[in-house]
């Protein structure tokens, strides 16, 4: 089973994210978190519409299985990404609210 971390990780290596790149805010020219997550968020309902095709292709006889459950799998790589982003920034959101001040 894949950890959150290990998700989020792997989709920053896939978008080019991270490494040499600064992390500052948008104004700094840096990676804007914002961003990143609504790119997240669009890959993952891209990936979703192309499994909803291929399925409807698969079952009109115009597409092979293989390629049915490719895009299916894809499609749950992107929403698990997507949860483990969510579920790291609640993490540290709930962190940050059980500092003192």
């Amino acid at each position: 089973m894949m950890t959150a971390l290990a998700a989020a990780k792997a989709y920053a290596s896939t978008q080019g994210i991270g490494g040499s790149k600064p992390v500052g805010g948008a104004a700094e020219g840096g990676l804007d978190f914002g961003a990143m997550v609504k790119s997240a968020m669009t890959d993952a309902m891209h990936a979703s519409k192309h499994a909803e095709n291929q399925i409807k292709a698969n079952v009109a006889g115009k597409a092979e299985l293989i390629d049915v459950v490719t895009s299916i799998s894809a499609a749950e790589a992107s929403l698990e990404t997507v949860m483990a982003v969510r579920d790291q920034v609640i993490s540290a959101y709930q962190e940050i609210m059980r500092m003192p001040i």
